[in-house]
């Protein structure tokens, strides 16, 4: 069974890398924006961007915007697919393959 990602799994990154999914290949975020999504302080945000651009899963680009520095980020390619990786781990993990999905879904709809 694969093994979720150690760089995505950590719960902030999560979040980031969750949110930049959600947007179009190619298009950027910027960081005031991301900050408030994934409710971190700037040098956490910063810290983990700068982790995941290490990775090749963001790109980063730093600019500026009526004089004033922006910075907004995007996934990579790689980025995109390892976070579609690392979703597919965890359905893995929580439902593996020897389980009947009608059953399963069955157990937890119950729970809801």
């Amino acid at each position: 069974m694969q093994t979720p990602d150690e760089i995505i799994h950590q719960p902030v990154r999560l979040k980031i890398m969750a949110a930049l999914n959600t947007l179009e290949t190619g298009q950027w975020l910027e960081f005031v924006a991301l900050r408030s999504i994934v409710q971190a302080t700037d040098g956490n945000l910063g810290a983990h961007l700068a982790t995941l651009e290490t990775a090749g899963y963001v790109l980063l680009k730093k600019d500026f915007a009526a004089r004033k520095p922006r910075t907004r980020a995007c996934l990579s390619r790689a980025g995109r697919e390892a976070f579609n990786r690392y979703v597919i781990a965890l359905q893995a993990i929580l439902m593996p393959q020897n389980v009947d999905a009608e059953a399963w879904e069955s157990k937890r709809d119950s729970h809801e």
